[in-house]
């Protein structure tokens, strides 16, 4: 139980320091009276999401994984790193985590209609077409589970884990962020397109869609580059053969080994000669 836990609480609070860094950076700049520069706003909100994956992975990484993520959860479950009990125990509180984390941001900045939700065509800085929004998730989110999936294959490799994991983030959101607001995860998508609603309500299912197809795609991968490559049949049939001449040897040793414990010992026959013979007068 606590894993799902953990899984609720990472969640709200990606959501709540990712989406909350974008709210903030445009409620700075119309203070200021200013336009909100795009190039500023994306490294904000990329190293956000970044920091914070990166802050609850060392938080609570040894408790649930930190996945936070139902695409990193399908892609733990494809390459058969989790069950499906746990599986579904994951993403129920990683929904629940995301709705939570943008209800919090929404009670904070006081009911602003912008929770930094996703979308496409209007909902885009450059006016991308809903096809275009789905192929970019797609990749980002194939790019950031293969990543995961390598990272946390050895237990060795916990204490980095949430290094590499975090600039992973970062640096599919310094990419998306301008197409699409960046994804990567269902979970922060659908928490505040609930609450944002609109159009961001109506889009949400590309941001939900997307990026499990790009889970799927990299477990599959995952698996590709890490099966053992299959021997032809010509090669099996050399190991064969050659294994049955090493056992036909180590049998003709035993073989012989058993026949020089039981064979008999011959019997000494002693010659006395004639001085030897009883009764006799030297």
């Amino acid at each position: 139980m606590r894993k799902y836990f953990a899984e609720f609480i990472g969640t709200a609070v990606l959501v709540f320091f990712g989406c909350g860094s974008a709210v903030a950076s445009g409620a700075l700049f119309s203070a200021m009276g200013m336009g909100l520069p795009v190039a500023f706003t994306t490294l904000s909100v990329a190293f956000a999401f970044g920091l914070a994956v990166m802050a609850v992975y060392y938080m609570m990484g040894d408790i649930s994984g930190c996945h936070i993520n139902p695409a990193v959860s399908l892609g733990m479950l494809i390459t058969r790193r989790m069950s499906v009990k746990d599986f579904l125990g994951y993403i129920i509180c990683q929904f629940a985590g995301g709705i939570a984390g943008a209800a919090l941001l929404s009670v904070v900045i006081g009911g602003r209609t912008s929770l930094s939700a996703n979308g496409y065509d209007s909902a885009s800085t450059f006016g991308i077409t809903m096809w275009m929004a789905i192929l970019i998730e797609v990749i980002l989110t194939f790019v950031f589970v293969s990543v995961f999936l390598s990272a946390t294959e050895k237990e060795e490799n916990r204490s980095i884990a949430g290094l590499v994991i975090g600039l992973t983030m970062t640096m599919t959101y310094i990419f998306g962020v301008p197409f699409t607001g960046a994804s990567v995860n269902p979970a922060r998508s659908l928490g505040p397109a609930l609450l944002q609603g609109s159009d961001a309500l109506t889009q949400v299912w590309v941001f939900i869609a997307a990026p499990l197809v790009g889970a799927v795609i990299a477990a599959a991968c995952y698996l590709l580059l890490r099966m053992e490559p299959k021997k032809s049949a010509q090669a099996v049939a050399i190991d064969v053969e050659a294994a049955d001449e090493v056992m036909d040897e180590f049998d003709e040793a035993a073989d012989l080994e058993q026949q020089e414990d039981v064979e008999p010992a011959q019997p000494e026959t002693a010659d006395h000669g004639d001085d030897d013979r009883p009764g006799e007068n030297k």
